[in-house]
């Protein structure tokens, strides 16, 4: 499986809108078209096979499920991630024969995304330290109270920094990327102590990232039992995330009513008691 120019001119595209503030913001661009889920989808249709870029998304996105950028700081870039390393991921899967729906696939796409992410990391700081030179100019153009300019700076100038920094690499790397897994099924043998070893290190990456998000929503104790009763029911009693999220609401819905009647409840309790502590008063001053 191959990638033609225009498919790689398309990845290299979204790469730049997956992080390009003038995508309504964080919110479409890195928070919506950056994520490996959605990418995966994204990237299914452009190469023609939805099927595995969704399941290979999906893979990926649990590896970085609770990945924030506090402050600008990076461990990863979802941006490579997702449209350079789901089409890889995607390339090497069909390129070595292996069933998308396999964990060996998905340890395979785990491993490479996580790869991708690292060396994405440093086109991330080279992007922010070329977008500074169009801050440099933005604030010369509030001096200068051309609010023209300053527009120019905030929608227009970055779109070089993102072609420079997202669409160029990601187009190369895409567009060479049947070459590399050509590579790979020569010098790594699937039975190899390289791939094996690629394969182990795929199988120990989610457990990272659910790992960092429980860090996060845990605050006591007491809510690890959510966590372990929702890997009972997928674990033990079979079912999948969509049926144990739909139980999950459930349950969501059970306490938020119970919660309510309790607070209801305590209302009414303060409202008697206040009530009681008036009439006490009405009759003392009555008796004097």
């Amino acid at each position: 499986m191959s990638i033609n120019i225009l498919q790689a001119a398309l990845l290299g595209l979204f790469a730049c809108l997956a992080s390009l503030p003038g995508m309504g913001g964080t919110t479409i661009g890195n928070y919506t078209l950056g994520r490996p889920l959605v990418a995966g989808l994204i990237v299914g249709l452009i190469m023609g096979d939805v099927t595995t870029g969704v399941i290979v998304g999906a893979a990926i996105q649990i590896v970085y499920i609770a990945l924030v950028t506090p402050g600008g700081t990076v461990s990863a870039d979802v941006r490579a991630v997702s449209y350079i390393g789901i089409p890889l991921a995607i390339m090497a899967i069909k390129g070595l024969g292996i069933s998308p729906a396999t964990t060996q696939a998905q340890q395979l796409a785990t491993s490479l995304g996580a790869a991708v992410g690292t060396v994405g990391t440093v086109l991330f700081y080279l992007t922010a330290t070329i977008n500074l030179v169009w801050q440099h100019i933005g604030w010369k153009a509030i001096e200068e109270g051309n609010l023209h300019r300053v527009y120019l700076v905030n929608k227009g100038l970055p779109w070089i920094s993102h072609i420079i920094c997202s669409f160029i690499p990601a187009f190369a790397i895409n567009l060479v990327g049947s070459s590399m897994v050509s590579a790979i099924k020569t010098y790594l043998p699937m039975d190899g102590i390289a791939m094996k070893t690629l394969f182990t290190l795929g199988s120990l990456l989610p457990a990272v990232g659910i790992a960092i998000l429980l860090k996060q929503v845990i605050t006591k104790p007491v809510h690890f039992l959510s966590f372990f009763f929702g890997f009972t029911l997928c674990a033990i009693m079979g079912l999948n995330l969509v049926s144990a999220a739909l139980v999950a609401g459930f349950f969501a819905v059970i306490t938020y009513n119970i919660q309510m009647v309790a607070l209801k409840a305590s209302k009414k309790a303060a409202i008697a008691t206040s009530s009681g502590e008036l009439s006490t008063t009405d009759d003392d001053e009555e008796d004097i």
